[in-house]
């Protein structure tokens, strides 16, 4: 029971790693709220449906994560988005859309929440960011972009506030077995299934990770196992480099 009393809110909730994270936050003692657009078939204290390309909606949620909590000592910011394409194909739209979920809502969490785990004497942040965040693969710049921006502000939080006893590190996985990788195929006529086999057998440990698999490491970050590290971006990839 690592988060027996612990108070958490996990963003992106309702996906493949999200909703990992959140029931295995619950077995472990946590008070878990949720948020992402849809959140009904998840089991947790409070649900926040909403769009965190809302700004207002995002500058409030922590606060209303702490009230419906009693507190607030964890946050997760898990939701993210892929762009897919060279840049000539990308639209301002694009560009608008993923720089509003992957980058400006964790700072905006981490903004408001900050002020609140200080005022209990600590807490922890584990981001989702991605190995693409720190060497970029093909064809994918406003992901890759995104996500060393979001690397970075890990590294820029964890110094900052260490000494208010808050960490901040950040998870970077690969590829992961999760309903955006597979709708990444679909929608480019792929087979589902038979892709996630085959990307598989570019992974030395054999297969591409499953959401448990990086939800297990994002919570070691968020425990008091990990009470030494801060700043830190931790690859999880099967000895798979971004190629």
């Amino acid at each position: 029971m690592r988060f027996a009393g612990r108070r958490a809110l996990v963003t992106g909730a309702a996906g493949g790693i999200g909703a990992a994270v959140v029931a295995m936050l619950r077995t472990e003692g946590a008070r878990v709220a949720v948020t992402d657009r849809q959140t009904a078939g998840l089991e947790a204290e409070a649900h926040f449906d909403g769009d965190l390309c809302d700004a207002g909606f995002c500058d409030g949620l922590p606060g209303r994560a702490a009230v419906a909590l009693g507190g607030l000592d964890l946050l997760f910011n898990n939701a993210g988005i892929i762009a897919r394409g060279p840049i000539t194909d990308a639209t301002d739209a694009d560009y608008a859309l993923t720089m509003a979920v992957n980058v400006e809502a964790p700072f905006r969490l981490c903004r408001a929440a900050i002020p609140i785990m200080a005022g209990q004497g600590g807490g922890a942040i584990v981001n989702t960011a991605s190995c693409w965040g720190l060497r970029p693969g093909p064809n994918h710049p406003l992901y890759v972009m995104s996500k060393a921006a979001l690397a970075s502000l890990t590294q820029c939080l964890g110094r900052d506030h260490a000494h208010q006893g808050i960490r901040v590190n950040a998870v970077c996985p690969n590829e992961v077995n999760t309903p955006m990788l597979r709708s990444g195929f679909a929608m480019r006529g792929f087979d589902p299934d038979r892709a996630v086999a085959e990307l598989g057998e570019t992974v030395p440990l054999g297969h591409i990770a499953e959401p448990e698999e990086i939800a297990d490491v994002i919570l070691f970050l968020a425990s008091d196992a990990a009470r030494y590290m801060t700043g830190a971006l931790l690859e999880v990839h099967g000895g798979k480099p971004v190629q």
